[in-house]
């Protein structure tokens, strides 16, 4: 039983990314349980160079520590590919070699904000036939799949998968595995048992619960925290100054100012500087604000 920071060594650690793993950091340590580290580094030509150690370092900075080795998703593709063997197994794997332009132009166009929905095209053509690309590897949803949790923070949850997203992607045409297969197989293998992560991956959830159970795992809690925005209420770009943590050391703010404003963002302080360990006792679930929260 643990919960887990889970950075992305994309780019700097954001200041989004660093209030999810501020709250991450409080409720593993409230509930007494271990603080994994898994770097999410699967998508390596993103991956930038020297990013993983400023991360880290920006986190200790911060005074989020955690528990046990670091593990890398990087070497866990032997894991994935027999993940990924299991679900073939049981029919519940096939190839897909459509182009993103082409889903596009056949699925149904969604609302605004919402994904598009995998139409199924290639669900029941036959493997052996010519490819025109190097296909991807899909997750065949069941027809009338519904998956419900509750939310620690915002409440129920319920997705009819099928509709929703439809068959989803475990592994590209490159190679690369998808964050949905990765995450589920990691977080079973590491013992997780409460999911801190931001709410835009709030619609990722239902088709991890699909795929937990079509492993014959046993689901996690999941809190999805407030995403950090700008003083005009729209995301933050990532490029823009002040956006990182890094850019806030570099202007001479210290870890307790940094963490106390984004407590104080979040409806946890009045935010004067303090540390995460200061705040610890002080910590309440029920005063986490459920919508955006300005930096």
């Amino acid at each position: 039983m643990s919960g887990r920071l889970a950075p992305s060594p994309t780019g700097a650690l954001h200041l989004g990314g660093a209030s999810t793993f501020l709250i991450a950091w409080l409720e593993a340590r409230t509930r007494g349980v271990p603080l994994r580290m898994r770097v999410e580094d699967l998508d390596t030509p993103r991956v930038l160079g020297g990013a993983e150690a400023r991360i880290l370092d920006d986190l200790a900075w911060l005074g989020l520590d955690w528990d046990g080795e670091l593990l890398r998703q990087s070497t866990r593709r032997a894991a994935y590919e027999a993940a990924l063997a299991r679900l073939d197994a049981v029919g519940k794997v096939y190839p897909c070699d459509c182009s993103r332009a082409e889903i596009a132009r056949i699925a149904s166009a969604p609302h605004e904000g919402e994904e598009v929905r995998y139409p199924g095209t290639c669900r029941d053509r036959p493997r052996s036939r010519p490819w025109r690309r190097p296909p991807a590897l899909r997750f065949a949803v069941d027809e009338g799949c519904v998956e419900s949790f509750v939310d620690g923070l915002l409440g129920p949850q319920t997705s009819r998968v099928d509709l929703d997203a439809g068959d989803f992607v475990l592994r590209r045409g490159d190679g690369v595995f998808a964050y949905q297969l990765a995450v589920v197989v990691d977080d079973l293998a590491m013992g997780i048992d409460h999911v801190v992560r931001g709410a835009d991956l709030l619609s990722s959830t239902a088709r991890q619960l699909a795929l937990i159970r079509a492993l014959g795992g046993h689901p996690p809690e999941y809190l999805h925290a407030p995403l950090v925005v700008g003083a005009d209420g729209a995301r933050l770009a990532k490029r823009a100054r002040g956006v990182c943590v890094r850019d806030h050391r570099d202007d001479g703010l210290r870890g307790d100012e940094l963490v106390g404003k984004l407590a104080g963002a979040l409806g946890l302080s009045d935010g004067d500087p303090i540390t995460p360990r200061e705040l610890l006792p002080r910590y309440d679930r029920a005063r986490l604000r459920r919508g955006p929260v300005r930096a």
